[in-house]
């Protein structure tokens, strides 16, 4: 007679801190910072790549809000870290259910955890990644990151939708229903939740030093310092990397190709009226500071060249490989007063990782196409 084998049995789990008021609680905290991403990420992809009936009424002003949104996007995403982690380690053990699917509002369920977590965790992580300008994968970042954080979106859409009856019952501490399961499991609801908050805020306060400058002090774990760089300012891309370490000032010019084209040499361009403007750099990457810049205003080069003021322009550096060497700037940029071809920072000539000879700044615009070494302005 064969041996019966004995039944597999799903391992019981048991403790305040895999309930679904612990799930919920810090549900609450990380559905702020996937949203405030969400947001922000929106603003930055639509800012660096508009589509053409959006590029000519982008707002210049504030001056300070792609700093701001960036700043804010690369903050909520670094202290959304720890809240997923405490997320998924509140409801591992619903990985263990048994029988795994119930009903079709049940596979739903699991359905939109299961792509929200692989969501949640790559955008997180090729988010950071990015940070450190590091990238080990074959995809193109930008549009690949843009695309995912759609469809973490909707999945985090379908799993409020379907969870809303639990989250609704689990909300508060008087919500009716909820059931205190006996605290075996180590610390209760409330020193974990205490302790979730302070690690949230220790990697945001040791962070979002590199975009606001007040908490400078305190910024150890950013890839970058607001500080450090040439000329006290941080650089993403050296003059070397890009191919223009050596540029020969005399042999230098700037050609503005409109109804009636001209070309400055180094000299005449100095030689133009000069105007000065307080503009922060901020990148992609989260870190950003104001720095004091003196040059041409473009709009000006662009009236004498004939160029109609509602003209966008198309912008050419010297830099001879790179995704940003060619850049278009829509009207409301560069007909924007405060928008300089920059030839000095901080007082001094620029140096040559900051876009010598010449470089454009402009009010509210990512640092990808604030374009260094400019050699060529085309009015479209």
């Amino acid at each position: 007679m064969t041996p019966r084998l004995p039944a597999v049995r799903p391992p019981v789990f048991r403790g305040r801190l895999h309930d679904a008021r612990t799930a919920t609680s810090i549900g609450r905290w990380l559905g702020v910072a996937i949203a405030l991403c969400f947001g922000t990420g929106l603003i930055s992809h639509y800012l660096q790549q508009p589509p053409g009936w959006l590029a000519d009424v982008l707002p210049s002003r504030p001056v300070w809000g792609y700093r701001f949104t960036q700043g804010l996007h690369v903050a909520a995403g670094i202290a959304a870290v720890p809240l997923l982690l405490a997320k998924l380690w509140a409801v591992y053990p619903k990985l263990f259910e048994w029988p795994p699917l119930r009903s079709v509002r049940h596979a739903l369920e699991r359905l939109s955890v299961a792509v929200l977590v692989a969501g949640a965790v790559f955008e997180l992580l090729t988010g950071l990644l990015n940070t450190v300008q590091w990238y080990p994968w074959p995809f193109s970042f930008v549009p690949v990151h843009f695309a995912v954080a759609w469809l973490l979106a909707g999945a985090l859409l379908l799993h409020i939708v379907v969870k809303y009856p639990q989250i609704k019952g689990h909300w508060t501490r008087k919500s009716p229903g909820t059931v205190a399961l006996p605290a075996v499991d180590g610390p209760d609801r409330r020193s974990f939740l205490t302790g979730l908050a302070a690690a949230t805020g220790a990697v945001t306060l040791t962070t979002v030093g590199q975009s606001f400058t007040p908490l400078k002090a305190f910024d150890v774990l950013a890839p970058r310092h607001p500080d450090h760089g040439p000329m006290g300012l941080p650089v993403n891309r050296t003059a070397a990397a890009a191919g223009v370490a050596q540029v020969d000032s005399a042999a230098y010019r700037l050609m503005v190709a409109g109804p009636r084209p001209y070309t400055l040499t180094l000299a005449e361009l100095a030689a133009l009226t000069q105007y000065e403007s307080v503009l922060p750099i901020a990148c992609v990457e989260g870190w950003s500071k104001s720095a004091h810049w003196t040059g041409v205003r473009v709009t000006d080069l662009l009236r004498r060249a004939g160029a109609p003021s509602d003209a966008r322009i198309r912008v050419v550096s010297l830099e001879k490989y790179g995704s940003y060497r060619v850049m278009e700037m829509g009207r409301e940029y560069a007909h924007d007063p405060l928008t300089l071809l920059a030839l000095k920072l901080n007082g001094q000539t620029l140096d040559p990782d900051h876009g010598y000879p010449a470089r454009i700044i402009a009010p509210n615009r990512p640092g990808v196409l604030q374009t260094k070494w400019v050699t060529r302005l085309e009015v479209l």
